[in-house]
């Protein structure tokens, strides 16, 4: 039987990060969106004392960019469509020598940005690592589950059910996660965030901190999420789960349109846990309760403004390889 994935706070090897690098689709925000992965990169890195940073860029002129800004890090250079590797890069799962990586299906997030190089992306990073590659025969994303390493795992109706993705029923969904992921328990939150492009993903909704704990925003006041944030807090209390408030940045608006930012996409590195920054009345709040959840890691708030026009933050664009 397959074990779990370790939860994310477990030691790591590494992480994959993606690095943007298509003119095209980033326009304006190329440069600056650049300039705020490689910041995000170096506060992983920690000046040695993280883990080793694997920016992946999609040519040799992003990679060459990639070197300027973060001399520390390690550069792939593999074609990609674009940077959200939670979704697209390969799962590591077991431990030193029994890793092994797990790759699934990709769509796009339901056929809305299907671009050259994702759906194959998981098994060519996985083989550069050395990591034994086996591919599912069903569409998921890294971002729509989270789970504790303990064989829990939490997901959202509106992304797991969506018949955008795969037209298979909650107990179908549940025995998938069982064989191809090893998880135990899924627990079944409703939808996630307003305007999210992915239906939903858990991780800007809610996040395990620890076996069992479960961190979720509070709204703020005009909360466009409030109802969600509502919902969710019902369904982890009847699950069992002890919760964590963290305040809401609130109604955050990109270009008239209310975007979906959120704490809740932080990234947890060996030495930091980076927490997105959108200029939010609750921004340092939001890092000082995060830091009080990891006592061994300093939180880094960083701003991810121009990240945030692809849909995404720092979890969104990373994915961890376990020692």
């Amino acid at each position: 039987m397959n074990a779990p994935p370790l939860p994310e706070w477990a030691p790591h090897e590494a992480m994959w990060i993606g690095f943007p690098s298509d003119p095209q689709l980033w326009l304006d925000d190329l440069a600056p969106a650049q300039a705020e992965v490689a910041a995000f990169a170096a506060a992983v890195h920690a000046g040695g004392a993280g883990e080793e940073v694997r920016l992946v860029a999609a040519t040799e002129e992003a990679a060459s960019r990639a070197r300027a800004l973060a001399p520390f890090a390690t550069i792939i250079v593999e074609p990609f469509g674009d940077i959200w590797l939670r979704d697209t890069g390969p799962i590591v799962v077991g431990r030193g020598s029994t890793r092994s990586a797990r790759g699934f299906g990709f769509n796009g997030w339901g056929g809305k940005y299907e671009l050259e190089g994702d759906a194959d992306i998981n098994a060519r990073l996985a083989a550069l690592a050395g990591l034994p590659f086996t591919k599912a025969n069903w569409i998921l994303e890294g971002g729509a589950i989270d789970g504790d390493g303990s064989g829990c795992v939490l997901t959202t109706e509106q992304c797991l059910l969506n018949p955008n993705r795969n037209r298979l029923s909650r107990s179908q969904v549940e025995q998938k996660l069982h064989d191809d992921l090893g998880f135990e328990r899924v627990v079944w939150l409703g939808d996630g965030l307003t305007n999210d492009h992915t239906d939903g993903h858990v991780d800007n909704l809610a996040r395990f901190v620890a076996p069992g704990r479960v961190a979720i925003p509070t709204p703020t006041g005009d909360d466009p999420n409030r109802a969600v944030y509502r919902d969710a807090a019902l369904r982890l209390r009847a699950a069992g789960l002890d919760l964590v408030n963290i305040p809401s940045p609130g109604a955050i608006v990109r270009d008239s349109a209310i975007v979906p930012a959120s704490y809740m996409n932080f990234a947890i590195g060996n030495a930091a846990v980076v927490v997105p920054q959108y200029g939010a009345a609750n921004d340092r709040a939001a890092v000082a309760v995060i830091e009080a959840l990891f006592p061994d890691r300093v939180a880094i708030g960083l701003r991810a403004d121009h990240i945030l026009t692809g849909g995404g933050s720092f979890h969104c664009i990373s994915q961890q390889v376990p020692r």
